[in-house]
């Protein structure tokens, strides 16, 4: 039975309120915090690796931010390709709007509260090829 059935009436309303959605990166447990058009949190939840793109293929496409990484890159193509607006942000821009203790939920709320900031400045998502390119030049 999947975890998400969006035939549950009560799902599909708290789905339809949200608006961006803040990813915090892992190797096995992600954290998702989704906002609504005011910032308030929406939706909170724990996702194993394998349950990434069955979350994310069976919401609609939304504004999706995540801190820059390497993996990050990787998970932006694949988002992408379900359709949704993906925003990468520098670490760094995230961390003073880590309002309690660092850890991960904290940081996908964080990454939603600065997405939603009007001047806020993204990194653009990589291509397969150029993060190629960029690594072979680390090598050297």
């Amino acid at each position: 039975m999947p975890r998400w059935d969006l035939k549950n009436p009560i799902l599909e309303a708290v789905i339809s309120e949200i608006i961006t959605v803040g990813f915090d990166l892992a190797k096995n447990v992600f954290q998702v915090h989704s906002a609504d058009t005011r910032g308030a949190a929406v939706l909170r939840r724990k996702l194993r690796q394998a349950e990434v793109l069955e979350f994310f293929a069976k919401l609609p496409p939304r504004l999706v931010a995540m801190e820059t990484c390497g993996g990050a890159h990787f998970r932006g193509r694949e988002l992408s390709k379900l359709g949704h607006d993906i925003r990468l942000i520098p670490p760094a821009y995230v961390k003073p709007f880590v309002k309690r203790q660092k850890n991960d939920a904290a940081d996908a709320e964080a990454i939603c509260k600065a997405t939603q900031r009007p001047s806020m400045r993204f990194v653009h998502l990589k291509s397969e090829e150029t993060q190629g390119a960029a690594s072979v030049f680390r090598v050297r």
